[in-house]
């Protein structure tokens, strides 16, 4: 009996030592990926900054944040972030309930007409809420409300843009929890809410986290809704370094400004992973698509209409007003417009930017799933050493730092040998690709934690190898994270703006792109032809997503 346990004792060291072997192997393609295009552009543009009498501002770091005007930016940019964080968690969270657990019809299309917002351009989410509460909106010609200029205009723009966020994040791990174990906890006693509170709260508490932190990095970082909502009054740090580069020319300031932006979002990475790394446990995980019933009982039924009507007011309404902007003129007049070159804003058709951003998506998600993937894989351990954790946090950092930072870099820092890429197309789907990572790592990273190691380690134990553990325990059990992360990336590429907006080429312009230039000019035209833009994009975001959806639920009897 001692020998065979000291040969399985032996055979479990070798696994172990392969597995974190193999660990490292694994994180080699994304600790590269980031390194060149990430590190690399931020760190030249910040070195550009400082060095164009930046050796004075750099030294002077604590002029710059003296500045009253630079202090109210930060406040702002962080209590904003923070409200809007928690009210979309609040609205979001019962329909994360009701798309897990709920079966009602329509439930699919719903899902993607839930995540189209998510891929819209920030300057059409935000000329959207223009439309609804600025002056001449909807709430000005029904009851003479305006506000537009206010922070309840931002609040809800960020939850409109948000909502899939906790929705999909949230959902997708909700839906595979194994409803009996609440149902056990209610046999022993414990009211409906205390089973939630004692049992499925703390299971989807990494869940809850990680969508937390997606949101306050997309509202910390927040560009074009508050540059069109927020007017003069309101301006946040993203913004403030927009300003600062491209107005001012103030390349010294920007550079101090995106140091301090990206030290607080490692901070914030650095107290999420730690947090998160506290509550995670081992889940049991089951088919999703035995987990959700049709409404029972009058509570369910009310929560229903009420995450209906939600959706209705806060994400149909606005997305409906940009449809019916782009029908304004007779006879499609917006639409057949688009098809025309008129040699000012394009020197293509603007219908071309359509199949440019189809291209783009399908290779940035290509590589969004292929690097998060990697980074996913290699984090699933739990007794990971520090560095791997660390590597945790750095994945996120792409959403937090400036994308007018990385998309100058990109032009900066890309444009000699051996990485002379600015002339060609591979670089709008990189820098897309940057931003796709972190959702593919975030959606995976719970469930691949989720899964009991014992299997794992029982399938070393019996000869496996490492990538024969993770063909025949993980992917089983994380295939349908993965097609929503793969939905993710693709929808995060479509509507990325920021970086691209400085990378795409004249005669490739991506949708967003094309919508802001029509924007960004006077006229009636101009303005109908990027509504009709924005409609086509959420035309083929939920076509996409629907398609995704459809995908999703016909693989789920592999699960």
């Amino acid at each position: 009996m001692d020998l065979a346990r000291t040969e399985v004792s032996e055979v479990s060291g070798r696994g172990s030592r392969a597995g974190n072997a193999a660990r490292l192997g694994l994180m080699a393609v994304p600790v590269a990926f980031f390194a060149v295009f990430f590190a690399y552009p931020v760190a030249a543009i910040v070195a550009r900054g400082l060095g164009d009498g930046g050796g004075r501002r750099f030294g002077a770091l604590w002029d710059v944040l003296a500045q009253s005007g630079i202090r109210h930016v930060l406040w702002f940019t962080t209590w904003q972030a923070l409200a809007s964080t928690a009210l979309t968690l609040l609205v979001a969270l019962p329909a994360a309930y009701v798309f897990a657990r709920l079966e009602f019809p329509g439930r699919q299309v719903l899902r993607a007409v839930v995540t189209v917002p998510f891929v819209l351009p920030t300057v059409v989410v935000g000329t959207a809420f223009l439309a609804l509460v600025g002056r001449g909106g909807l709430l000005d010609d029904l009851w003479g409300v305006r506000l537009d200029t206010t922070v309840w205009a931002i609040l809800l723009a960020h939850v409109f843009f948000n909502y899939a966020v906790v929705v999909r994040t949230v959902g997708g791990l909700w839906s595979q929890l194994d409803p009996r174990q609440e149902e056990a906890a209610r046999m022993l006693g414990a009211s409906r809410l205390t089973a939630w509170r004692t049992v499925t709260l703390p299971a989807l508490g990494p869940a809850v986290a990680a969508a937390a932190l997606m949101v306050f990095l997309f509202t910390f970082t927040s560009f074009g809704v508050v540059q069109i909502l927020g007017g003069p009054t309101f301006s946040t740090l993203e913004v403030e370094i927009y300003r600062q580069t491209s107005e001012i020319f103030d390349l010294s300031t920007a550079a101090v400004l995106t140091l301090v932006q990206f030290a607080a979002v490692g901070a914030i990475l650095g107290v999420h992973a730690w947090t998160v790394r506290r509550r995670e446990s081992a889940l049991r995980l089951v088919d999703a698509s035995t987990t959700a019933r049709r409404p029972r009982g009058a509570g369910q039924w009310a929560l229903l209409a009420g995450v209906l009507a939600t959706i209705a007011v806060l994400l149909v309404l606005p997305l409906a007003v940009l449809a019916q902007r782009s029908f304004d003129a007779p006879g499609f007049a917006y639409y057949r417009a688009l098809t025309r070159d008129d040699g000012n804003v394009f020197l293509v058709p603007p219908i071309e930017a359509i199949g440019n951003s189809l291209e783009y998506a399908v290779v940035a998600t290509a590589i969004a799933v292929l690097v998060g993937g990697l980074a996913a894989a290699a984090l699933t351990r739990r007794d990971a050493g520090r560095l791997v954790r660390g590597f945790d946090a750095l994945l996120m950092l792409p959403l937090g730092v400036s994308a007018v930072t990385v998309g100058f870099g990109f032009l900066i820092a890309l444009d000699e040998p051996p990485l002379d890429l600015r002339s060609t197309w591979i670089l709008v789907p990189l820098a897309q690709a940057l931003v796709g990572v972190p959702f593919v790592v975030r959606t995976m990273l719970p469930v691949l934690r989720a899964v009991d190691h014992r299997l794992r380690e029982a399938a070393a134990v019996l000869g496996a190898s490492p990538w024969r553990v993770w063909r025949e325990v993980d992917l089983p059990m994380v295939r349908r994270a993965l097609l929503v992360a793969a939905g993710f990336a693709f929808a995060v590429s479509l509507g990325e703006f920021g970086a691209t907006v400085f990378i795409a080429r004249p005669d490739n312009p991506t949708l967003p792109v094309a919508v802001a230039r029509l924007l960004g000019r006077a006229g009636e035209l101009n303005y109908g032809q990027a509504m009709a833009l924005s409609t086509i994009l959420m035309v083929v975001c939920a076509v996409a997503l629907l398609v995704l959806e459809r995908l999703r639920t016909d693989r789920a009897g592999d699960f």
